[in-house]
């Protein structure tokens, strides 16, 4: 009968003097073996000779040997692990059975050292019994012995790990991971997706700062310029819903990954397509919003599948962070860029990171937590809440889903949130310098400060949605009160815009507007995982193609009412889209699940 016993302690101290506790003596031998026998009239005594007593090399694990003989018959063999010392607790001796233990003391440098005993004196063989060694310690944090148990006849429980508290399992139990790989799966998946956005708008807006010098160098009339950069709008809208029904049957790990390199692609051949001519420069851009098209779908459907309701306003609040955080990098640094190196560089630069970023993407990346090999099995459990992973769908259900009332509010909502923002961030430059009487030097730089402030106030507000869900608030009124803040923030300061007097105050009122409507991405962007997380892709594809739709019409309706009327015009119709977005949102909208 075989047994393993693992023994944990903390010292080997010798005991108090008041406490009658177990000895034990070590003397010297001329065999090299240690020898545990019973002395009669004690209780329980081990007697051990040594030859020598070598210590650990600096291994993760030492071990020192010796071969044990004990006398005596364990009814309930029980090892404990008692204040200083190691103890055999409920063990009744008798001579007439004989067991051999071979015993292994363990001792982890990591965890804080070694027995080390600094001399041993020469004992004879016939003084043994009566003399002891006592070795000096550096103290250790934890010591380990792992007994393997020759043949004997023993009965009663065996010990287990919980008989103590610092029990441990025999086996390689002490290699620790690198903190980079206990860093969580998902957050790895967010991180890429990040970075995946923050290419996204720096290769979209380049083109703003590029078309200047292009325009000069092929003699490009304004409405040329107007028709380039609308081209890109005919591919993002094409793929909105496709992307999201490509990326719900194949995995978003596919679609992105697709999208990031067909974009990446056709921004690395645009000076290329300029210099063959104009129709083939507005198929290029065409072509680069196909692949900008499928990435929101893509990622919201893989975060439906990665990140637990608790965590998924901040996960998509940095997501989207990366895209404003994109468009502040793409603006800063075109300039420079062009300046050095000529306008064909920024394309050439920027569309170079995308092969970078999709090796990582490859290596690390799983369209859901069962693709994983390397997630664990903890955090599988806490992405699933219990629950399993659905297969990936194969038909989409329409009827069904464009009959839910929630499903229009999220279409309806989005139209009228992109209508502000798109106004805002497109006519903004014009707005500084025809009103703000700044020059185009100070307006591009006061561009940015929008997309800064909502970078920051995106993830603020994701925190703080994710913050009440976690304190028992309901995820519906969590979205609604979120998106309430997205829609009456930014229509509180445009009311306000229209009747400062100083440029200091429109600017902060600006980025106020921007601040306050970056609270959307825990509203309605985060609604979509809500209410169909199968179907996260084709809900996202729906609304999206609504806000795109309200930025085209949006941005054509604002230089109409320009040419008849005022800045007021514009900033009130956007006031009464915010308005109508926040009674419809907070009348029809839902956080519940209405989709399986």
């Amino acid at each position: 009968m075989a047994m393993g016993a693992v023994l944990s302690s903390r010292s080997f101290a010798s005991p108090p003097s008041s406490v009658k506790r177990h000895e034990l003596k070590y003397s010297t031998s001329t065999q090299n073996k240690c020898v545990c026998s019973s002395v009669p009239g004690q209780r329980f005594h081990r007697h051990i000779t040594w030859t020598s007593f070598f210590p650990a090399q600096s291994h993760s694990r030492s071990t020192i040997s010796a071969r044990h003989q004990i006398s005596g018959r364990f009814q309930n063999p029980s090892l404990k692990s008692s204040g200083d010392l190691l103890k055999v607790s409920n063990a009744s001796i008798n001579k007439r059975v004989l067991s051999r233990v071979d015993c292994f003391l363990t001792s982890d440098p990591a965890s804080g050292g070694w027995l080390k005993p600094s001399r041993w004196q020469n004992f004879t063989s016939t003084t043994w019994e009566s003399a002891y060694v006592h070795p000096e310690y550096r103290l250790p944090i934890r010591k380990r012995a792992d007994c393997k148990a020759g043949q004997y006849e023993i009965t009663g429980s065996p010990f287990s790990p919980s008989d103590g508290s610092d029990a441990i399992l025999v086996g390689d139990t002490s290699n620790i991971s690198p903190w980079w790989q206990q860093f969580p799966k998902r957050w790895t998946i967010v991180l890429l997706c990040f970075f995946a956005f923050l290419l996204c708008n720096m290769d979209r807006v380049n083109m703003s700062i590029a078309i200047l010098p292009m325009a000069s160098e092929f003699s490009w009339s304004p409405a040329t310029v107007g028709l380039i950069q609308s081209s890109f709008f005919w591919g993002y809208l094409l793929t909105q819903i496709l992307g999201g029904i490509w990326a719900d049957r194949f995995g978003g790990k596919v679609v992105l990954g697709f999208g990031v390199v067909w974009w990446s692609i056709a921004t690395v051949l645009t000076p290329l397509a300029a210099k063959i001519g104009l129709p083939c420069l507005l198929i290029t851009r065409a072509f680069m919003g196909i692949g900008e098209g499928v990435a929101m779908p893509a990622m919201n459907n893989i975060l439906s599948k990665w990140i637990p309701v608790s965590e998924r306003s901040r996960s998509l609040a940095l997501v989207y962070s990366g895209m404003y955080l994109g468009s502040v990098t793409g603006l800063a640094f075109s300039p420079v860029l062009i300046s050095r190196f000529g306008w064909p560089s920024v394309f050439y630069a920027f569309g170079s990171l995308g092969s970078i970023w999709f090796a990582l993407w490859q290596f690390k990346a799983h369209s859901s937590p069962d693709d994983d090999p390397e997630v664990s099995k903890a955090e599988k459990r806490h992405i699933l809440g219990g629950n399993a992973l659905k297969e990936p769908i194969t038909s989409i259900p329409w009827r069904l889903i464009l009959s839910k009332a929630p499903v229009w509010a999220l279409i309806i909502s989005h139209f009228c949130h992109n209508w502000g923002t798109f106004i805002l961030l497109t006519w903004m430059p014009t707005y500084y310098n025809q009103v703000l009487k700044f020059n185009l030097t100070e307006s591009g730089l006061l561009c940015v400060l929008p997309w800064l402030t909502m970078a920051i106030f995106a993830n603020i507000g994701g925190w703080i949605a994710d913050t009440l869900v976690q304190r028992g608030i309901s995820i519906t009124n969590v979205r609604k009160i979120m998106q309430s803040i997205g829609f009456l923030g930014p229509a509180l300061f445009l009311t306000l815009l229209s009747k400062v007097q100083t440029p200091a105050m429109a600017v902060l009122c600006m980025a106020c507007s921007q601040g306050s409507d970056a609270f959307s991405q825990s509203g309605l962007y985060s609604n979509h995982q809500d209410i169909g997380p199968r179907y996260a892709g084709v809900l996202l594809g729906l609304s999206n193609t609504a806000g795109v739709l309200a930025g085209v019409f949006g941005t054509a309706a604002t230089g109409y009412i320009l040419q008849k009327g005022s800045w007021d015009g514009v900033f009130k119709v956007s006031v009464v889209l915010y308005i109508v977005g926040t009674v419809v949102w907070n009348v029809f909208s839902t956080g519940e699940k209405i989709l399986e």
